[in-house]
């Protein structure tokens, strides 16, 4: 039996500014050609995605947002605050109770119900996006930014034209998981956590609407022991921060998966039943959150390898989805049962609802954007954290539907 420190393995730079586009995914594919494990300065990186799997699923794991911080010197303040409470840092009982209360909000039931409401969205937006370019535009800035905190706006019950702000905050928050951010721009990060704390007090201050997320959360907190006000905010926060920032990189590389598979594109205009089966497989290809990381509670064996107590292991989604095929392709219709959501009891409360906006994009731009193709040189962002696209410059045929 071998420990993992004692391995010679592959070694893995995440801060490598070269490790975005075609280049991320050959030098993934070459670390799994020599082992299932790789090694970077805070983790080891498992390749395989029943090993990922494993790691997410076993109970000696858990989520070492703590652990993690501490690394980089964060062991006070709001930022430790608001790690410290997210509800991806809980276990046991008290994380049973806090997704029991939320999960409600979050079936395939209660994303649907908001379907309409993303179709309104989607079409006030297009307006302005048909309206100022002729077959032309800058994707992020135009639809993929504005779309998904107007959506999450409206499900929180905030104003929409507080959309921007979520934005600005869902980045920058998000950043807490980007090892990068939080050596640079930490004081930022932990100014957007008070901000919107803050932000969400404010709008808890007034009774909200009962078919609203802080509805729901404010109807639990008011039946007592169920769930207390500090844990209120910190619930809608972790909402508010996970489901913007996610779902725009999402929606980006989609639109840059299928303006380099023009045909796939067409025919998803032609037939929207193919929509599902195209957001499974944009979510396979191109994960946005391409390492999740656990830390292991006691020793682990596996695969004849072993990870002592303390150990970072980070379950790279990008190869375990990978492993079905390389080739991105919705006509092949693969296992929806991916690691892109993570797995286990941390897996992830706002997949439905991030299924559920990315099918109403989809199915509503692919015919009003025939040939979608490159416009322009593509600015990816890193892969630290969330892994977006910060520019996407799109052309079309105009005359659409």
């Amino acid at each position: 039996m071998a420990l993992v420190g004692e391995l010679d393995l592959p070694e893995l730079d995440l801060g490598d500014p070269d490790l975005v586009g075609d280049e991320y995914h050959r030098r993934l594919a070459q670390l799994r050609s020599e082992s299932w494990l790789a090694r970077t300065p805070v983790a080891v990186v498992v390749l395989d995605r029943a090993a990922g799997e494993f790691f997410l699923r076993a109970r000696a794991t858990a989520f070492p947002g703590r652990q993690i911080a501490e690394l980089f010197g964060i062991t006070s303040g709001p930022l430790f605050d608001h790690i410290d409470a997210n509800i991806l840092n809980l276990s046991g009982d008290t994380h049973r109770r806090l997704r029991s209360i939320v999960g409600g909000a979050f079936t395939p039931a209660a994303a649907n119900r908001w379907r309409p409401v993303m179709r309104e969205l989607l079409e006030e937006i297009w307006k302005n996006v048909d309206g100022d370019a002729d077959g032309q535009a800058e994707f992020v800035a135009a639809v993929a930014k504005p779309y998904p905190a107007l959506t999450i706006a409206t499900i929180l019950g905030a104003p929409p034209e507080d959309a921007p702000r979520l934005h600005e905050w869902s980045t920058w928050v998000q950043k807490q998981f980007d090892i990068r951010a939080l050596t640079t721009d930490l004081a930022r990060i932990e100014a957007a956590v008070v901000e919107v704390n803050a932000y969400v007090e404010d709008l808890l201050a007034q009774p909200p609407e009962a078919s609203t997320l802080l509805g729901a959360l404010v109807a639990a907190e008011e039946e007592g022991e169920r769930l207390s006000h500090a844990e209120c905010v910190n619930l809608a926060v972790n909402v508010l921060a996970g489901a913007i920032d996610t779902t725009q990189s999402q929606l980006t590389h989609a639109l840059h998966l299928f303006a380099e598979a023009q045909d796939q594109w067409a025919l998803l205009a032609s037939s929207p039943d193919m929509v599902p089966a195209a957001v499974t497989e944009v979510l396979r290809v191109e994960p946005v959150t391409p390492f999740t990381a656990r830390i292991c509670l006691d020793d682990i064996e596996y695969h004849g390898v072993v990870f002592p107590e303390g150990t970072i292991v980070a379950i790279c989604a990008e190869r375990g989805n990978r492993e079905a095929g390389e080739a991105f392709d919705v006509r092949v219709g693969h296992d929806a049962r991916l690691l892109t959501f993570g797995a286990g009891p941390h897996f992830c409360l706002g997949a439905n609802l991030a299924r559920a906006e990315l099918e109403e994009a989809l199915g509503f731009l692919a015919p009003r954007m025939p040939d979608a193709h490159l416009d322009g040189p593509v600015r990816f962002g890193g892969i630290e954290g969330i892994y977006g696209i910060e520019t996407l410059p799109l052309s079309w045929s105009t005359g659409a539907a």
